[in-house]
């Protein structure tokens, strides 16, 4: 039996196509409310804070001891989560993609898109790019605060789309 379920501290690498650490998500032991960290090389360089509500789903995002965006989800079966930051200006999207029926029933299986948009219309317009719907943010975001972004999509699954695994099985890659 595994005890505490999502609520056990984990360590997630992230890494490059050729297996380069990039930077690890880290969530320690939480109880009520959670944070989970963003550590590039041991330091820490970012943290998502969750605020707690009955239905809605709360996070800030700190950038050292700096908040630069939050995500006020306005409901229990919304699945897009965009970062505003503190003037309100959009800043980034995740979303948890639909993958069908059976996948969504039968497995903890879940697939996130973040999309950090263009501040420019033309800026970095490719072939393939092209194809997918245009998303404009007030501004670029820095790397590092798009590993904090990635350290949110990591929370959001394990806070709320990866409960019905049975045991909680996990769809990442845990590592120390």
């Amino acid at each position: 039996m595994k005890l505490l379920r999502l609520r056990r501290p984990f360590v997630a690498t992230v890494t490059d196509a050729y297996g380069n650490e990039l930077f690890r998500v880290r969530r320690p032991f939480w109880w009520i409310t959670s944070s989970i960290y963003a550590e590039v090389g041991g330091k820490v360089v970012g943290v998502v804070h969750r605020r707690w509500h009955l239905w809605r789903r709360r996070y800030d995002l700190y950038l050292g001891n700096e908040q630069f965006a939050e995500v006020d989800n306005p409901g229990f079966w919304h699945w897009e989560f965009i970062l505003k930051g503190i003037n309100n200006e959009v800043l980034a999207e995740i979303n948890r993609d639909w993958r069908g029926f059976g996948f969504e029933v039968f497995t903890d299986a879940g697939q996130y898109v973040i999309r950090f948009g263009s501040a420019s219309a033309n800026e970095g317009v490719t072939e393939l790019s092209r194809e997918v719907e245009e998303f404009e943010v007030a501004r670029p975001l820095t790397l590092w605060e798009r590993a904090v972004t990635v350290a949110l999509a990591v929370s959001l699954d394990n806070d709320y789309f990866s409960r019905r695994g049975g045991w909680g099985l996990p769809i990442i890659a845990v590592g120390e």
